[in-house]
């Protein structure tokens, strides 16, 4: 199911939060904001692979989306066959720079459940 996002008009945002949840917003953006991070240049295919349990609707969707906010760029060559690669946008890296201090407090915290599970 694709993410809708809430209708906003200028000035409409409470504060930067509300504005980057509108922008991944959705159970898998920051997946394959990770994927691309991972390997700069992937193809559908691959992205589908690395997250599993997408559906190609939901994934084609929010790519969709991400192309439209600027986060991911799409790049089609013509060739026999097609070919079809996503990337991260200059906004996009930027956006899983600011991601990743969220990483790492998901990693410690998993960590520290494991370290109280096991003492």
């Amino acid at each position: 199911m694709a993410t809708v996002n809430r209708p906003v008009e200028d000035g409409d945002h409470i504060c930067g939060i509300d504005t980057a949840m509108e922008v991944i917003g959705g159970k898998w953006k920051v997946l394959i904001l990770w994927a691309l991070h991972e390997r700069p240049h992937r193809r559908f295919g691959e992205l589908r692979r690395l997250l599993p349990g997408v559906t190609e609707k939901v994934l084609a969707s929010h790519l969709r989306e991400m192309e439209a906010d600027g986060i991911v760029q799409r790049i089609s060559y013509e060739e026999v066959p097609p070919r079809v690669e996503y990337s991260l946008t200059k906004d996009g890296m930027c956006l899983n720079d600011a991601l990743e201090p969220l990483a790492a407090w998901g990693r410690d915290r998993v960590t520290a459940a494991g370290a109280s599970a096991s003492g």
